[in-house]
């Protein structure tokens, strides 16, 4: 977090929350009650592929999914372009039009949903890019990638330690249950009595997302070992969100408010994961394909910036639409038209959060980079 403000945002999705709360935060409009992201900044959002290998770029990360309001959705997004925007060195103006370009492409998704935004356009170089590569990408470049090798094994070392005997005993009964068999067939198109082996598993060290959670790789092999399919899935406990509203959920484990979430946001992901309970625990199981890419923004020019603010907002709108009747999106979209003013073509509201949450993140940012410094130079000393 910190090796630049940018950054720090993506990784401080409870600050932004608890910013929501304060007067200011309040002032932002209530619109439909819809599944939300709930941390919807531009590292969470990026191609996806269905079990049939098609890509979409949809939403790729929903711990923080909850049933909420949408706004939140813009306004984190706003915060998270505008701020890789400041580390590009883009001059101040971008960040007005970076706003005013997703409501216009918010808008146009909001509008049509069930259309899918095409890249063809010079401006989407970096996505285009990203999207050309994900829709090359094959079984060995996820495992050379995830676990270094395509031989069926994950080595250990600094991200993947080995298991306890309770883990692996609790690993072992989860695969034999059979609603997780069933998705795994399913999912890979095969018999429901196919012969599925676990080959091997192994803790996963995956950054601050690991820390004091269940978080696993598991590596498994499909079928007969003349025709043996290999499969990496990622077993990551879920656990409270951020998001107020996502706190309200008595009849839905957090592991289950997070798949319910992403088969209503991203169908491409949702329809790979399942939610069970591990060592009394609740889990997401999520099975990874190499599809599976995120958007490096972080050095954009001005015209790439603008592009990606519409197309990116565009995603998030198709995702909220889709929830929406015919009326309920018209209601919407008449929000978002509201206190526009003559210097700025997007809702003022929007604006003037954008900018209180930048100036709050960039003190916390060299707050945070302060405290790291010291404990580098306690470290040093030592």
């Amino acid at each position: 977090m910190a090796e630049s403000a940018h950054a720090y945002v993506r990784g401080s999705t409870k600050k932004f929350y608890q910013w929501l709360e304060t007067d200011a935060g309040k002032s932002i409009p209530q619109g439909p009650a819809v599944w939300i992201g709930g941390d919807c900044h531009v590292g969470n959002i990026g191609p996806l592929a269905d079990k049939e290998g098609r890509v979409e770029i949809q939403i790729r990360d929903l711990d923080q999914t909850c049933i909420g309001n949408p706004a939140h959705d813009l306004v984190r997004l706003g915060l998270s372009l505008a701020t890789a925007a400041r580390g590009s060195d883009l001059p101040g103006i971008t960040a007005v039009r970076i706003l005013e370009a997703m409501v216009d492409g918010y808008e146009e998704a909001l509008t049509r949903p069930a259309q899918v935004a095409g890249v063809e356009v010079d401006e989407l170089a970096p996505i285009r890019s990203v999207l050309k590569k994900s829709r090359a990408r094959a079984w060995h470049h996820l495992a050379e990638e995830r676990i270094e090798d395509v031989t069926p094994r994950i080595p250990l070392g600094e991200k993947f330690w080995s298991l306890k005997r309770e883990e692996s005993q609790a690993i072992a009964a989860l695969f034999l249950q059979e609603d997780v068999r069933a998705k795994i067939t399913e999912f890979k198109g095969v018999d429901a009595d196919t012969k599925i082996d676990i080959f091997d598993a192994a803790y996963w060290m995956k950054g601050c997302s690991s820390l004091g959670r269940l978080r696993y790789a598991v590596l498994l092999g499909i079928g007969k070992p003349s025709k043996r399919e290999y499969c990496l899935l990622d077993l990551k406990e879920a656990t409270a969100a951020a998001v107020p509203e996502a706190r309200a959920y008595p009849d839905q484990s957090h592991a289950e408010r997070v798949v319910s979430g992403a088969c209503a946001l991203s169908p491409n992901l949702g329809q790979r994961m399942l939610a069970v309970t591990l060592m009394k625990r609740p889990v997401v199981l999520r099975e990874l394909m190499p599809q599976d890419l995120k958007f490096d923004l972080d050095r954009l020019s001005q015209q790439e910036a603008i592009a990606a603010a519409r197309y990116l907002a565009g995603v998030v709108g198709r995702a909220h639409g889709r929830q929406m009747d015919a009326e309920t999106r018209s209601c919407w979209k008449a929000e978002l038209h509201k206190r526009h003013s003559k210097s700025l073509d997007a809702p003022s509201w929007l604006w003037t959060s954008v900018i209180a949450l930048i100036g709050e993140h960039e003190v916390a940012y060299l707050e945070h980079c302060r405290r790291f410094s010291h404990l580098g130079s306690k470290k040093r000393s030592s």
